[in-house]
């Protein structure tokens, strides 16, 4: 081939360009097995798969049945091909599965790079700026981290770039074909996610800017075939790219932008101490502190600076903002942050995980720091002058590396100097950090490595700890490490030693505790002698009560204890609810329910050892002032019992049923119907002469009416009033053929009593009380 071809000239020219991804690309290879992998992992496979069904005549099925309504409607532009490359004969395993996904969302993230690059260099001609500004846009040290597992954000983030790119080729050349191609772009982008709707906005926009300045009837003309053509790529991509549009194509994307514009995901981000529920909406502050806490301050000053000349050029100029490129460009740049910000804070659109769905916001702002550079660069006179700017754009470059080498694999945790990180612990109690659990794979690394041989057991009670890391493990770890929530998994194996050793991980279970809210790490080597030991000592002492298990307390530690006990008879999940002494204790995200709701926690520590039934939960630090636990399936509870406690941390002994029922007795009933319903200060009490055992196990409701509405937990007063249902194994008893149950009303002044009972058939009987109370 000739050296003339331009190919090789590009090539020649811009040699740093290849050799920079050449660097990259090597170390990415190396870092690759490092990093964890995300819970949506699974979710975005099944978009894939689900598209490539669609489009093999799997029809609406495909859709439906895969699929939950609000992740239908994710664009398969990425997803897709990551499915088809899954299918490649030796990704035969799960982690070199994942692994393939990650190298493949990286190059897209590199690809986004090297579109940064060819755009800066477009806008300056200046390829030393265009590589810094490249190397800046790659180095963020938490999109890094994310570039390498996130297939939703990053590509969406990629293709924002490479979209950007094609907008300004398109204007720049102002023919049929950039603008096709323009519209083919934006089209996968929208494709990715719905947000990308702004970038169409801003097209037409510019478009119509330039048909109103238009002099003469040939310019209006070419201004109106190119916008029309980048309309008509734009809708024909895109509705060739979404298979969930192919059926009544108006209605499924009314219902697209409606779902999507708000995500439906309900969670809690934790900043500067607070915690905010996602669905609220963001205040006003929430994208840029954690934008200004999050980004290298230096991309922040020079995306300033680019912005201030921007706006400082187009006040001084304004009559050259319809004909100058570069100008009108930037100022769309400088326009993007701020409305999607304003956007999102007064449409209280559904924003989580730090700023994560608003990544692709970095695009512009490096992009604005482009600007900045070359404003810096051009203001002082002199070559030294000049050199000294871009030594310090490089220095940046070279700060944001070293951050990334001292945070490495958990640049997904990276904070700025701009917050307090003295300690690790400071950080979590201000901010939230490893909301996915990344940093549970460095625990199973590190048991693995203090245990060389043998199988080891774990359990973690945090909901995105233990499928996810586990596959990124080689397979020889995979098969020595069962991670489970449930230590049944693995109970034919157990037999292989009998030693009771907790596993060694005390230096990396410190590190991982501190990157999360808070946890609980089971790891040991022999479950079966582990949960023996756990019996022997619960069985020394009085159980705190005696329903199905028997359950017995030991410090902060709950162990419930059943003989002969079947295999089914741990198969419901278990539940456990508690009451703090101080609502204050409780975490944020549960106020609003008035009980702390800890059954993913029991759920993890269960077994069945020689016929008989072992099951532990920890109980939170703060004072405690009831629990109610038991056993539920998909039809309700199967048993439960509640437990009250004293000032001293000392379970009260239950009540005498019978005789509250003599005192109850002695008065008139408030209620009469299935069941005499008394009331003696703030308390209910429920009598039935000659009580069926069918009628017994029946649900009781409790709906508190209060007097002002205001008293109401704020979880509750949607509805008007306060749940507080029973039955009658936790708050009552069957005593010689009668019922006998006690209901405690809540502390404040109550205006109606709705109470009764129900079965899977629906209501046996209820009754409708006033109080009178506050009158």
């Amino acid at each position: 081939m000739s050296v003339a071809h331009p190919a090789w000239r590009l090539l020649i020219a811009h040699r740093a360009l290849p050799a920079a991804c050449a660097a990259l690309l090597i170390v990415a290879t190396l870092v690759l097995g490092d990093y964890g992998s995300w819970p949506d992992d699974v979710l975005q496979r099944r978009i894939g798969k689900a598209a490539l069904d669609y489009l093999a005549g799997d029809g609406e099925r495909a859709f439906d049945q895969l699929l939950i309504p609000h992740d239908r409607y994710y664009g398969a532009a990425f997803e897709a091909p990551l499915a088809l490359v899954e299918r490649l004969p030796f990704l035969d395993t799960p982690r070199s599965i994942h692994l393939g996904r990650h190298i493949l969302t990286h190059l897209f993230f590199l690809a986004g790079g090297v579109a940064c690059y060819v755009l800066v260099h477009r806008l300056f001609d200046n390829r030393l700026l265009a590589l810094i500004a490249m190397l800046l846009f790659l180095l963020h040290p938490r999109l890094y981290a994310h570039s390498f597992l996130n297939s939703k954000d990053i590509p969406f983030l990629a293709a924002f770039m490479i979209a950007l790119c094609l907008i300004h080729r398109a204007f720049r050349r102002d023919t049929l074909g950039a603008f096709l191609l323009c519209g083919v772009g934006v089209a996968l982008l929208v494709n990715l996610r719905i947000m990308g709707i702004i970038l169409v906005a801003a097209v037409l926009a510019l478009r119509a800017l330039d048909l109103a300045f238009a002099n003469r009837a040939g310019e209006r003309t070419r201004v109106l075939l190119t916008g029309g053509a980048f309309a008509l790529a734009f809708a024909l991509t895109y509705y060739a790219s979404l298979p969930g549009l192919w059926t009544n194509p108006p209605a499924r994307f009314a219902e697209m932008v409606r779902v999507l514009s708000s995500h439906p995901h309900q969670t809690y981000n934790l900043l500067r101490g607070e915690w905010l529920f996602s669905p609220d909406g963001p205040p006003f502050h929430y994208v840029p502190v954690w934008v200004g806490i999050t980004t290298p301050p230096a991309i922040l000053l020079l995306a300033l600076a680019g912005a201030v000349w921007l706006a400082w050029r187009g006040l001084r100029r304004p009559r050259d903002l319809p004909r100058d490129g570069p100008l009108r460009f930037g100022i769309l740049l400088a326009i993007l942050p701020v409305a999607t910000t304003v956007a999102v804070v007064v449409l209280q659109n559904n924003v989580y995980s730090d700023w994560r769905p608003l990544y692709f916001l970095y695009a512009p702002l490096l992009l604005l720091g482009a600007f900045g550079i070359r404003w810096l660069a051009a203001f002082p006179r002199g070559r030294g002058a000049r050199a000294g700017v871009y030594a310090l754009a490089g220095a940046a470059v070279a700060v944001a590396a070293v951050s990334m080498v001292r945070t490495h694999p958990h640049q997904e945790s990276y904070f700025t100097v701009l917050t307090d990180r003295t300690t690790p612990e400071r950080l979590t109690a201000r901010y939230s950090m490893d909301y996915w659990n990344l940093s549970a794979r460095d625990v199973f690394v590190g048991i693995l490595d203090d245990h060389p041989s043998g199988r080891l057991f774990v359990s973690i009670d945090y909901p995105y700890a233990h499928p996810w890391s586990r596959l990124m493990l080689t397979p020889a770890d995979r098969g020595r490490l069962t991670i489970t929530r449930d230590f049944r998994s693995g109970r034919n194996n157990f037999h292989e030693t009998r030693d009771v050793r907790a596993c060694a991980a005390s230096r990396a279970a410190a590190a991982y505790a501190s990157r999360i809210h808070a946890t609980t790490l089971t790891c040991v080597v022999d479950p079966i002698a582990y949960f023996g030991a756990l019996r022997r000592e619960a069985l020394a002492g009085e159980p705190l009560a005696r329903s199905f298990f028997a359950i017995h307390r030991d410090g902060r530690a709950l162990t419930y204890v059943r003989d002969g006990c079947a295999i089914e008879d741990i198969a419901p999940r278990f539940f456990l609810h508690i009451d703090p002494v101080d609502a204050g204790d409780l975490p944020p995200w549960r106020e609003p329910h008035g009980f702390d709701n800890l059954d993913q926690a029991l759920r993890a520590g269960v077994a069945r050892i020689d016929g008989n039934c072992v099951a532990t939960a920890l109980l939170p630090a703060y004072p405690i002032a009831r629990l109610r636990t038991g056993q539920f399936t998909a039809q309700g509870a199967s048993w439960e019992v509640e437990i009250a406690f004293d000032d001293h941390g000392r379970a009260v002994a239950p009540p005498d049923y019978a005789a509250l029922r003599r005192e109850a007795r002695r008065g008139e009933p408030l209620a009469r119907g299935a069941y005499d319903i008394y009331h003696a200060g703030r308390m209910l009490t429920y009598v039935r002469d000659g009580c069926p055992a069918a009628d017994a196990e029946a649900g009781f409701f409790l709906h508190v009416v209060p007097v002002a509405a205001g008293d109401l937990p704020e979880g509750r007063r949607e509805h008007g009033f306060e749940n507080l249902d029973f039955t009658l194994a936790a708050r009552g008893a069957r005593i010689g053929g009668d019922c006998v149950a006690v209901a405690r009303l809540p502390a404040y002044a109550v205006a109606v009593v709705r109470t009764g009972q129900y079965d899977e058939g629906g209501v046996l009987w209820e009754a409708e009380f006033a109080l009178g109370e506050g009158e």
